[in-house]
């Protein structure tokens, strides 16, 4: 049975970054990676979209620990893991749908997303991106680690099984359910692209992950 996406994550919460860490491949090396792609500088303002419990953020105020970060996340149990997590850090945790909470444009320097935007179409992405780049100020990037599909085949079938058991389980479309439908890497960087980031370049890739930069 499909699970709407807040309430999965929650249920999970405990035992998420455990998953993360051992069940997909190479996530020991693109948390920290990702982490590093982020601003140096000493107190940056970071926008999380969908950061769960902050796996990449643990490795990231290490190096940045003035960093100001504002997440996003439908799940707020993981944003309650967060929080306790860093206590001591300047975070501002909004529990709600990326998709819907507004932003303010140029107040961030960099955007980063871990493992989030994997569960939707390039159409769903598209408003999205565009409010995004329009909140990064001027030299800004996004940083985008996420789980890909390898060839149109597999993005079309995972979308296929997606609406075939919504469609089975009686299930609305104005809610997100839990289930993987990853773009490919080029429609990945169309959407980006048509969003207006002015490009978009891989930054390295572990098997099925892949880190890609979308400059503002």
């Amino acid at each position: 049975m499909l699970e709407k996406m807040g309430p999965f994550f929650d249920a999970r919460r405990d035992g998420y970054e455990e998953h993360q860490l051992t069940s997909i491949e190479s996530a020991r090396e693109f948390y920290p990676f990702t982490a590093g792609c982020l601003p140096q500088s000493a107190a940056p303002d970071i926008l999380d979209l969908g950061c769960g419990t902050g796996l990449e953020l643990g490795y990231y105020f290490k190096t940045v620990p003035g960093a100001r970060v504002t997440g996003i996340d439908l799940a707020p149990g993981m944003l309650e893991v967060l929080r306790k997590k860093f206590p001591d850090k300047s975070l501002t945790l909004i529990a709600g749908s990326y998709f819907d909470v507004p932003l303010e444009e140029r107040a961030f320097d960099a955007a980063v997303s871990v493992e989030s935007l994997h569960h939707f179409t390039k159409e769903e992405k598209l408003p999205l991106y565009e409010k995004v780049r329009k909140a990064l100020r001027p030299g800004g990037f996004l940083i985008l680690t996420d789980y890909f599909a390898a060839s149109d085949r597999e993005e079309r079938a995972c979308r296929a099984e997606l609406l075939r058991l919504k469609a089975e389980q009686g299930l609305p479309d104005d809610a997100f359910y839990h289930y993987d439908t990853p773009l490919t890497v080029e429609h990945e960087k169309e959407a980006l692209l048509a969003a207006g980031f002015s490009s978009v370049t891989v930054l390295k890739s572990w098997g099925a992950t892949v880190t890609l930069r979308a400059n503002r």
